[in-house]
């Protein structure tokens, strides 16, 4: 068995909602909680430096905006399914967060008065995106690292790939994984884990994500037997960079850009004619997907045909000083200045509002293991997350776990040592993959299974595809047990972890699709041509997907948190 390296806390996932727990808790013991900080990639590289646009909270209570306002559009955008209670929270707690990280050292953008600035985000009935440009999370991670290193109670184990999440009599024992520098298997074992790994955007083949966001975490914790809540609810981001797919912050169009289709008509004023390009991500993914459909798109690579997204009445000095990071991508990929020129756009894959469910502190079904950030469904963000509510997710619930396990700890039991059995089914696990043999490439599995999600289970929706996509996701699990790893190294051998990455992303879809098919309306992003209509009476209800061993899983149901609100029709 190998060693089994101890601490009081372990925190899977090295992004903002990872970072903001691990200085919430260092903070509340003054430095005397072990903790230990576990990244498939280097700290700094989790994907959270990729949030662009800003930070939602209510900063201008004395000109308007209020917390019952940010409430109330963020109820409204979930399409009624975010449980209220979990959204006063979140809302109160926000602008706390924003002065933190202000005395912190986030060099936020400042206004003409020298204050905090704000721009408009879709969805919201007042500018209060909080941003620093457009590379708002990379100087949020850069600060919550700083404060960080005041405590010298963490250890990090960076390029770390954890393939299992070890829980026995009904409590967590042990991560098990891969030290991506030696080849050699690891245990690490503590009294408390909390789960921050991210989403599932790469279950799709055109995404904003980077390419090492395989829900691992959510993957591990279903086969743990936790259960994944809303998972049907996938957002698409209106607009993703053509062909890549990378993410043209919605920043632009809070700072006035223009969506145009192929005669240069402005098409939002036919869909949501209050907000036009500021409606909720769900709205215009679906006003442009119909553009497209209709014959209004320009042709692009691959099908991808796109539309424009339009900075050009912006001016330079606006876009060099707002939206830097968008020229400079804009340029090196595809060699155009959005100065002059109009960006080619479509919706991507963009973020998970599914996730492990979890309660209003962060507290899973499993007593000593939280989740906190994407990888959490509290449930705050519904069917349809509205923008700059996600990296203000990360902060609160960064935070709220932080603080609850430091106060849980002095009731938890130590680790128990690690068992046999436990160990045991690390390495079945690990052996299956391995000693596969067979024809099929893991690569072209892992195309096939992002290309049939992107065909078949987008921002339009059917039954006839979502059960042909079912059953093929379950063929690519047939397939991938004959997809060997040709790659016998130890070091670095990424063609093994390619091997568990598949092997999450098909479970991922797997539930995905199953919430779809079963979910017989049209909430939030979740867009069936077939049910059209939203179905209150017989759908206003989370989605629960269990694990079975051996046999597809199990879908359940579990009521929304309304004490505000109550659902009615959603226009803008």
């Amino acid at each position: 068995m190998a060693p089994s390296l101890t601490h009081d806390v372990l925190i899977l996932g090295a992004g903002l909602a990872g970072l903001r727990a691990a200085v919430e808790l260092s903070h509340r013991t003054q430095g005397r909680v072990n903790i230990g900080i576990v990244s498939k990639v280097q700290l700094m590289r989790a994907h959270s430096v990729c949030a662009e646009g800003g930070t939602a909270a209510v900063l201008r209570e004395d000109e308007g905006d209020s917390i019952a306002l940010h409430a109330w559009d963020s109820v409204k955008g979930s399409d009624f399914l975010a449980d209220q209670d979990v959204v006063w929270r979140f809302c109160r707690a926000m602008p706390r967060e924003i002065r933190l990280l202000d005395h912190w050292g986030v060099p936020w953008t400042r206004d003409e008065h020298g204050r905090i600035a704000q721009r408009p985000f879709g969805g919201h009935s007042y500018p209060r995106a909080t941003l620093a440009a457009d590379k708002t999370g990379f100087f949020e991670m850069q600060a919550l690292y700083d404060q960080l290193l005041r405590y010298r109670t963490f250890r990090r184990y960076d390029e770390l790939f954890v393939t299992d999440i070890l829980v026995e009599d009904g409590r967590f024992v042990a991560l098990a994984g891969i030290d991506a520098l030696s080849g050699e298997t690891v245990a690490l074992q503590a009294r408390a884990l909390l789960i921050a790994s991210g989403g599932a955007g790469t279950l799709y083949g055109f995404t904003t994500y980077s390419e090492t966001v395989t829900g691992d975490g959510l993957a591990m914790a279903f086969r743990a037997g936790l259960p994944l809540e809303d998972m049907e609810f996938l957002q698409f981001h209106p607009t993703g960079l053509v062909p890549s797919g990378i993410l043209m912050t919605e920043a632009c169009r809070g700072e006035g850009g223009h969506l145009k289709n192929n005669t240069g008509e402005r098409f939002m004023q036919r869909y949501a004619a209050s907000k036009m390009e500021l409606a909720p991500r769900d709205m215009v993914s679906r006003a442009e997907m119909t553009e497209i459909l209709e014959g209004r798109g320009f042709p692009g690579p691959d099908g991808k045909d796109y539309l424009h997204l339009d900075l050009t009445h912006l001016g330079a000095e606006r876009i060099n000083t707002r939206l830097p990071l968008i020229r400079e991508v804009c340029m090196k990929f595809i060699g155009l200045d959005p100065i002059e020129q109009p960006i080619p756009i479509r919706p991507v894959a963009h973020y998970s509002m599914g996730g492990i469910q979890a309660d209003i502190n962060g507290r899973t079904p499993v007593p000593n293991v939280w989740a906190a950030g994407e990888a959490a469904c509290l449930s705050l963000h519904g069917a349809n997350r509205l923008g700059s509510n996600s990296t203000a997710e990360c902060l609160v619930w960064g935070g709220v776990c932080g603080g609850d396990i430091a106060r849980a700890l002095p009731t938890l039991d130590p680790p128990a040592p690690l068992s046999a059995k436990a160990w045991s089914m690390h390495q079945a696990h690990l052996r299956r993959i391995v000693e596969r043999r067979g024809p099929e490439n893991l690569y072209a599995l892992r195309r096939e299974l992002r290309t049939l999600m992107d065909n078949r289970a987008g921002v339009f929706r059917t039954r006839e595809d979502l059960a042909w996509a079912l059953d093929a996701i379950r063929d690519l699990r047939r397939r991938a047990s004959h997809a060997p790893v040709a790659d016998t190294s130890t070091v670095y051998n990424s063609n093994l972890f390619q091997a568990f990455e598949l092997e999450n992303l098909v479970d991922l879809a797997e539930v995905t699709v199953m919430g779809a098919l079963a979910r017989e309306e049209s909430r939030g992003a979740h867009a069936r041509r077939d049910f059209p209509v939203r179905d209150d009476e017989q759908w206003l209800k989370h989605t629960l997907a269990r694990s079975v061993e051996g046999g597809a899983p199990v879908l359940d149901y579990a009521p929304v948190t309304i004490d505000t609100w109550l659902p009615v029709e959603r226009k803008y």
